[in-house]
């Protein structure tokens, strides 16, 4: 009894902890505030916007366009789970977070993060379907298997960063509080408890690394099936089309899995590596997607337009 007791006093002991911010920041604070705005900012206003202009055109109420919004949604929500409270830190204020604010950082992220992965294998299946069967396609992607698809995405990122949080802070943690990033994840709060965290690491990285290759081998897996079936176009008009649907998809792949590769699948780490790739995975990229999508869109560009124009 006494030491469930000690175990319990362990999990309060820590009230909160301190983020120490980007490595090697001194003296840029300024700087880096004003690039974190604006790219937040940049995340948040195309993101709504996209989104607010697939709602309004109805020549976009399609399954691709339907996932485009829900990626629009992510896109909003993910930079906001860390970018204010970074900015905050620069900006002066206080450094520290509460330890239910931590383990929210957590949860939120890795529940985002499971599901864009979810998200990005739908758009891939949904491509598949449109290039390799077109016939078919609105019979396969109907409204309900969208809806489907769109519930089963969210609801398995919630599952996969709630077994991480639970994981990472059912442990005790005593002291020190520092968190060395920006921002609370696994691998930095992990090594501040005081306890042996073997099986949560082992059953984080197993984790994060079984969903992010199935998806990536599902992904890969349209692909190339996709790659197939527009080589057998005969017109290069064809062929030149059908890649323009995908290539904004796989530019957005790309941005994804290259951070979630430098980070959680290699076996060194490199602080300054890490803090840098994790703002181009937080921030930059959220910003991008828009620019990305709208740029290389005919359709969206055409619906842009004609939204800018009324308005």
């Amino acid at each position: 009894m006494n030491r469930i007791r000690r175990g319990m006093n362990n999990y309060t002991s820590v009230k909160e902890f301190v983020l120490l911010g980007l490595p090697h920041s001194e003296g840029l604070e300024n700087m880096i505030f004003v690039l974190f705005l604006a790219f937040y900012l940049l995340a948040l206003l195309g993101n709504l916007l996209i989104f607010a202009t697939i709602l309004a055109s109805s020549s976009l109420h399609t399954p691709m366009y339907f996932f485009l919004g829900n990626l629009s949604v992510f896109d909003i929500f993910f930079p906001s789970v860390n970018s204010p409270k970074m900015m905050a830190s620069l900006a002066g204020r206080s450094h520290t977070i509460s330890y239910q604010g931590c383990a929210s950082q957590v949860f939120f992220y890795h529940t985002l993060g499971g599901t864009e992965c979810f998200l990005y294998t739908v758009m891939a299946y949904d491509r598949f379907v449109a290039i390799c069967h077109p016939m078919r396609y609105t019979v396969i992607m109907n409204h309900r298997m969208c809806t489907s698809l769109t519930v089963c995405t969210w609801l398995g990122g919630c599952v996969h960063g709630s077994v991480l949080t639970f994981l990472i802070f059912r442990l005790p943690y005593c002291g020190p509080n520092e968190v060395d990033s920006f921002f609370c994840d696994i691998p930095v709060v992990l090594s501040l408890a005081c306890a042996d965290t073997s099986l949560a690491q082992t059953v984080s990285f197993t984790n994060i690394g079984v969903v992010a290759l199935v998806c990536f081998l599902l992904i890969l897996t349209s692909y190339t099936r996709i790659v197939l079936s527009i080589l057998k176009i005969r017109s290069s008009e064809g062929r030149r089309r059908a890649f323009s649907t995908c290539s904004a998809h796989l530019t957005s792949i790309l941005l994804f899995y290259g951070p979630v590769i430098l980070v959680y699948l290699r076996p060194a780490s490199s602080p300054w590596l890490d803090s840098v790739v994790q703002v181009l995975n937080n921030v930059i990229t959220p910003s991008l997607n828009p620019l990305i999508y709208s740029l290389r869109n005919k359709d969206v560009k055409v619906a842009l337009r004609k939204m800018v124009t009324w308005v």
